[in-house]
Formats: structure tokens, C-alpha cells, sequence
């Protein structure tokens, strides 16, 4: 990372969820720190995602409360400024 303070990085996320898993495996190799929400057993969770985003599926990753759908590596990669 370039920058000193990385960005607030919040993923909703369920266990099953493949992509959701691709997405933490690529922040844990990029050396982002993220939280991990678990909406399948966080009820309050889920309904604030599908508050913010519209959606119901995850993985939501939220990047300083910017929301992202699914795993858009392009996306992300721009937000967190990876090259």
C-alpha cells in the first residue's frame, strides 16, 4: 500500500460463499486488514447491507463505506490504489 492509512474495509460476507472467500484470500495476500461480516448469522448485519446497497447477495465490500457488489477486483484494486 501507498499510502500510510489504508482505507476502512468492511466485507459481508457467508461461509459458503465462494467468491466471498476469493475476496478475503486476496486482501489477506495484499496485506489488507478487513473485518469480516458474517450476515448468515448476523440478522442486523444483513439488513444494514441490504439498507446500503440494495442487495441481498454477498460479498458486499464496503472500502470507507463505498460499497462494491461482488468481487470486482478492477474496482477494488482502484479504491485501495493497487496497481
Amino acid at each position: 500500500m501507498k499510502s500510510e492509512r489504508q482505507p476502512k474495509v468492511i466485507i459481508f460476507t457467508t461461509p459458503t460463499c465462494p467468491h466471498c472467500n476469493t475476496a478475503k484470500r486476496y486482501f489477506k495476500q495484499n496485506s489488507i486488514k478487513f473485518r469480516d461480516v458474517d450476515v448468515s448469522r448476523d440478522q442486523k448485519a444483513a439488513q444494514d447491507m441490504q439498507r446500503r446497497t440494495g442487495q441481498s447477495g454477498v460479498p458486499v465490500i464496503l472500502i470507507n463505506n463505498r460499497p462494491v457488489v461482488g468481487f470486482d477486483k478492477s474496482k477494488i484494486n482502484r479504491m485501495l490504489g493497487i496497481n
